[in-house]
């Protein structure tokens, strides 16, 4: 029998995933994920879900609202990617990570076949996920899209209700060059009957799902055309601000199915989204002196939002711990980034990450000036080394980046 730590060094050997080595992981096709569900005795069709796609946001929403729903008193299944430190971050059942026993067993049972049918971590990942909520007989679970959403492996659940919570140019290699591209691929969730909310309203993708919507008969709503009263959130980012709105969208539209979410679940939820779900790396504060701040956001729409608060900060001297992916645009991101701050580049610890060399010398285009370190634990060690108790810190760029500090 493997180890834990085998079996899922075993997963990525497979068809390694996408976040890790890139585009030649990424396979656009469901073929394989309904062949794994009939294999597993349609596990998806045992438990109703809550299907959430889009560019920002979807983790924090997920997070959100399996918060509000274990409050509320249901048992809550939580499907999220990428993970930060430890696999099982990906699938949760009421806030715990899936026990190490359970992989072990489901990697054991379904190896021949998902040998012969060479399965892609992420095909894999999912119907472990879907097999685990079936078996654990849960209520209702939270499933985050794990890339656009109409060819994505979690596409196979009827969810009661679908959010998607944005549009933004990210994955342009594979979900389109346009807005309007990338949204006809994330309305790909929106199913026959079901009602779908949409977090932001923009001209140039509304049209888009207006016509998704009537072909599939399904009720449409834009978050923003409610209106809510004030509630207070522990997740301290400010973008959180607009998928606070989508999540109490979903949760109006839930209701009026017959769901039953008392008003104190609400409250309660949001107010202990950390504490009930593991949430972290959602402008997620380490320490006061200095203060340390990281952060996931890592396309052009997140990190503008995450740069607009940090420079609402008090602070004397901004230092950045900064490491990317080798497909980043960086001529798009760079250039957010405040040229007044102390850069400490490095690359995270994985096939894809960008040279430390390379990200620095692209930087200097931008003004943007620092030093070169050998990972991202000795940048961040530099930067707590200089940094005087009045100083910020910024750690970010990449998933991979703040996984290394967590």
């Amino acid at each position: 029998m493997k180890t834990y730590n085998e079996t899922v060094e075993w997963m990525f050997r497979q068809l390694p995933m996408y976040q890790r080595i890139g585009k030649s992981a990424f396979k656009k096709d469901l073929t394989n994920t309904l062949k794994l569900s009939d294999h597993l005795g349609n596990p998806e069709k045992k438990f109703k879900s809550v299907h959430v796609a889009g560019t920002n946001g979807k983790g924090s929403s997920s997070h959100m609202l399996a918060s509000v729903f274990q409050e509320a008193g249901y048992k809550v299944g939580l499907y999220t990617s990428p993970h930060l430190k430890d696999f099982r971050e990906r699938i949760k059942i009421n806030g715990d990570l899936i026990d190490q026993e359970e992989v072990v067993r489901f990697i054991e049972e379904n190896q021949n076949f998902l040998e012969e049918n060479q399965l892609s971590f992420f095909e894999m990942t999912v119907g472990m996920a879907f097999e685990c909520f079936a078996r654990q007989q849960v209520d209702i679970a939270v499933v985050e899209v794990g890339m656009g959403g109409r060819l994505d492996s979690t596409n196979i659940i009827t969810p009661e209700i679908s959010l998607i919570t944005n549009i933004g140019l990210d994955h342009t290699a594979f979900l389109g060059t346009t807005k309007a591209e990338i949204a006809g691929e994330k309305a790909g969730v929106i199913k026959k009957n079901i009602p779908v909310v949409i977090g932001e309203r923009e001209k140039e993708t509304q049209q888009v799902f207006f016509s998704i919507a009537e072909e599939k008969q399904s009720e449409l709503f834009f978050a923003e055309d409610f209106k809510f009263p004030k509630y207070e959130i522990d997740l301290k980012g400010n973008y959180q601000k607009k998928n606070l709105r989508s999540v109490l969208a979903v949760i109006k539209v839930l209701k009026e199915k017959g769901w039953k979410i008392p008003d104190a679940a609400v409250l309660r939820g949001l107010s202990h989204v950390k504490l009930n779900t593991g949430l972290r790396g959602r402008w997620d504060v380490l320490q006061q002196k200095p203060k340390v701040i990281l952060d996931t956001a890592h396309n052009e729409e997140g990190l503008k939002v995450v740069f607009t608060q940090i420079r609402k900060e008090i602070f004397n001297q901004l230092h950045i711990v900064v490491g990317v992916v080798n497909d980043k645009d960086l001529a798009k991101v760079l250039p957010l980034f405040p040229d007044n701050a102390v850069f400490y580049f490095c690359k995270p610890d994985v096939p894809r990450g960008l040279e430390a060399e390379i990200l620095q010398e692209k930087a200097k285009e931008f003004s943007l000036e620092g030093r070169v370190y050998n990972s991202v634990t000795d940048a961040y060690e530099a930067a707590l080394e200089l940094a005087l108790d009045e100083d910020l810190i910024f750690v970010g760029g990449s998933n991979f980046t703040v996984a290394e500090i967590i």
